[in-house]
């Protein structure tokens, strides 16, 4: 599993023209499933996307989380993570879960961190989206499985 956390001073998702999910302050993700991740896998993911510290407190140090700022979540699905760019000019996506195994896991993961007392908006699986953010520092998170020795 891949998340791209992106500390947002707003973000933004429409499909058809029409907004999906829209927050203010917090983090907009971008997830990745992968043929080999697991629920215990999104759990844990989850759990560190609530609960990561990146707002600064009143010293300047990234010392608050979501919950800190009264922070939301806009949670993006997006299988383009896993693109395999070393043969060739054209990605690959073998790697990327299919649909029926990674729609299931990403809405576990919306609903891991919901369980967290947080707020998520999303996206809609599978769908073309358009997505609107400001980025806030910037700061920009890339949260692995794979390196955190979670597969």
């Amino acid at each position: 599993m891949r998340v791209i956390i992106q500390r947002v001073a707003h973000a933004s998702v429409k499909v058809d023209g029409e907004y999906t999910g829209k927050i203010d302050q917090g983090f907009m993700l971008l997830v990745g499933i992968t043929q080999t991740d697991t629920i215990d896998i999104v759990k844990k993911i989850a759990k560190k996307c609530a609960e990561l510290r990146v707002f600064e407190d009143e010293n300047g140090k990234m010392n608050k989380g979501l919950s800190d700022v009264k922070g939301k979540i806009l949670s993006i699905s997006q299988f383009t993570l896993y693109a395999d760019c070393k043969k060739g000019r054209r990605p690959g996506f073998e790697r990327a879960a299919k649909g029926d195994v990674a729609k299931p896991l990403w809405e576990a993961f919306n609903e891991e961190i919901r369980s967290y007392g947080l707020e998520v908006e999303t996206g809609i699986f599978g769908a073309d989206m358009k997505v609107e953010l400001l980025n806030d520092g910037p700061v920009t998170i890339i949260l692995d499985s794979a390196e955190m020795g979670l597969e």
